[in-house]
């Protein structure tokens, strides 16, 4: 049950279309199942907007299918990240509505096609070998109602790429920039743009890359102003990031039209 749907629920009461006890039913369930190998939050979405998001590395099929389906009971949408091809495949012919996007090595699972309820996150890719990462962002947003504009492979190996492409960046509430080698492509688009930046450093690179640790030093080290940094290779957190935002800006904006409609 999402917070939107717990207002519903009460407006429904209010209005007498359901009934005190339904009301106190819906509440009442715990605030997870204990399924042995797992513990899943079933009032994520409640907390948070968004039901809990299944990490899929280092679980067997059977338990993330399990998970899923758990999910898929008080949610419209589930997202799993970091998983294989066989992995999704065993999953799909198990379960219907689940959609495999394999460059974003993610699993969505939809009861409903997701409405765009949220502003726009533009992801930015420095190179196509970051695409796994820019992708596994672009994914998360767009699952949790984001629009999404992607603008890849425009790199600082040549400058020019990025800088054609200011209106488009500065259309966005947020933008994430996922960029491996030095990491310098969020310190640019930073200098371009008023929004908030989330810098995704990527293990892209050769050896003195330290498989992203150069480009994660690099981009905490920023001279551009209002850049954040999540982890190596974590488009996820990136996009959840931006979401919270947008949630955010979203909520502000229907607030100030209750208030000027009072």
């Amino acid at each position: 049950m999402t917070s939107e749907e717990a207002g519903q629920l009460l407006d429904q009461f209010q209005n007498g279309a359901v009934s005190r006890e339904n009301v106190l039913r819906s509440f009442q369930q715990a605030p997870f199942v204990d399924m042995g190998f797992a513990k899943v939050d079933t009032h994520r979405a409640l907390r948070k907007g968004f039901a809990e998001v299944i990490f899929g590395q280092g679980k067997t099929d059977e338990q993330i299918l399990s998970i899923l389906q758990k999910i898929s009971e008080s949610s419209k949408a589930a997202l799993v990240t970091r998983i294989s091809a066989p992995t999704a495949s065993f999953v799909q012919d198990s379960m219907k509505g689940v959609t495999w996007h394999p460059q974003a090595r993610c699993l969505v699972w939809q009861a409903e096609p997701v409405k765009i309820t949220l502003g726009k996150v533009c992801v930015v890719s420095a190179g196509t070998s970051d695409l796994p990462v820019a992708e596994e962002a672009a994914v998360t947003a767009e699952v949790m109602g984001n629009e999404v504009d992607r603008v890849y492979d425009v790199g600082v190996a040549g400058l020019h790429r990025i800088l054609g492409q200011q209106d488009r960046l500065q259309s966005a509430n947020v933008v994430i920039v996922a960029a491996g080698m030095e990491g310098a492509l969020p310190s640019v688009v930073a200098g371009l743009v008023a929004q908030p930046v989330i810098a995704v450093p990527t293990s892209i690179g050769y050896g003195a890359s330290f498989q992203g640790v150069a480009a994660l030093l690099g981009m905490l080290n920023s001279c551009g102003s209002g850049v954040t940094v999540v982890n190596i290779d974590n488009g996820f957190g990136a996009a959840y990031a931006a979401s919270q935002i947008n949630m955010m800006i979203t909520k502000q904006l229907r607030d100030q039209k209750h208030i000027q409609h009072a």
